[in-house]
């Protein structure tokens, strides 16, 4: 996967799961792009442990793996946060 298609998956991840998690009033665009592509990692490793295949390129199944990474982040941040 090229660069650009890791800014574009992790912008939209990272966004959806802002919006999820009721961040998005903290959260920027560039906050979103880091957040995606470090979700991507995260739900990555995750369905990887699980048997599947994580971020693939740029489609639905990577979007969901980096959307459900970033989630798990974000939950994770807020817990620590607190």
């Amino acid at each position: 996967m090229g660069l650009l298609s890791w800014i574009i998956v992790g912008a939209l991840a990272g966004w959806l799961a802002s919006k999820i998690m009721n961040t998005d009033k903290q959260m920027g665009c560039l906050t979103n792009i880091i957040v995606g592509i470090i979700g991507a990692f995260v739900g990555g490793l995750i369905v990887g442990l699980l048997g599947g295949t994580g971020v693939t390129g740029f489609n639905l199944w990577s979007i969901f793996v980096a959307l459900l990474g970033s989630v798990i982040l974000l939950w994770i941040v807020k817990k620590v946060s607190k």
